[in-house]
């Protein structure tokens, strides 16, 4: 889709945490249209536009979701919270990214979030479960402690609904009650290193990252030794932040302990 610029009118505005707030926008249609997975730039000044992952598949209602860290020590965090606060409407240019849900693809669905990353998860999941409730998805969402899981609901309620949904939750500070429900394994630690001690082989999941290029780099390197397919691995870091090689040469380090 070729991008656009256009006027949004502020709907709603939710805080989810003290540090997370959910903005609803609303607009024509046909005019706010996007692939899930993708990601809006929002206008806060004539030189400066801030992007956020869409948080909601396009669903023909106009309805554009984001969610929003809140930085109090960042002047651009603290204009943007300031600014949907009391404008009425908002300037958006969208879509922006190529990390969207593939969709000719019926593979198994890895997807990996740290912090509001889990937006751009939630679109594609939304996407997923729309075209095919059956299908295989894991969602692995990752934070320091659990509080900063702010929708923890919502996977919840997608593993209570759909057998082939399973939410992994990874915390790195151990949660004041354990995990429990009904497809939700909890992990403690470093979300690569969870991935590690957890999986076996993804060479035949599509894999979608959201996160730090810190974060999605050091996944990545642990999935490459698991038989991750460089074809089938999707994330906008690899847009703005590129290393090379993307894929570490596969020497199976993890695979070698466990053999």
């Amino acid at each position: 889709m070729t991008p656009r610029t256009l006027t949004c009118l502020v709907d709603e505005v939710e805080d989810l945490t003290p540090d997370v707030f959910r903005v609803q926008l609303e607009g024509r249609p046909e005019a706010v249209a996007h692939a899930p997975g993708q990601y809006l730039e929002l206008k806060l000044d004539d030189e400066t536009w801030v992007p956020f992952s869409i948080a909601n598949a396009h669903g023909g209602d106009g309805v554009i979701e984001l969610h929003i860290q809140h930085w109090p020590e960042r002047e651009n965090s603290a204009r943007m919270r300031d600014l949907v606060q009391v404008a009425r409407r908002l300037t958006l240019r969208l879509p922006g990214g190529d990390c969207v849900l593939d969709p000719d693809s019926t593979r198994p669905l890895l997807l990996i979030a740290a912090g509001t990353g889990f937006s751009q998860m939630k679109a594609i999941v939304e996407a997923a479960l729309a075209a095919n409730p059956e299908r295989q998805i894991d969602l692995w969402w990752a934070a320091r402690e659990r509080r900063q899981l702010y929708l923890e609901r919502l996977p919840r309620e997608w593993a209570e609904a759909h057998p082939g949904f399973c939410f992994h939750p990874v915390t790195e500070l151990s949660p004041e009650e354990p995990w429990s429900g009904e497809r939700v394994v909890g992990h403690r630690g470093r979300i690569d290193q969870a991935l590690a001690a957890a999986l076996d082989d993804v060479s035949g999941q599509d894999v979608y990252l959201s996160g730090s290029p810190g974060m999605v780099y050091a996944c990545v390197d642990v999935l490459a030794s698991l038989g991750l397919s460089p074809s089938r691995i999707f994330s906008d870091v690899f847009a703005y932040a590129p290393r090379d090689p993307l894929i570490p040469v596969t020497g199976s380090l993890i695979k070698e302990a466990r053999g």
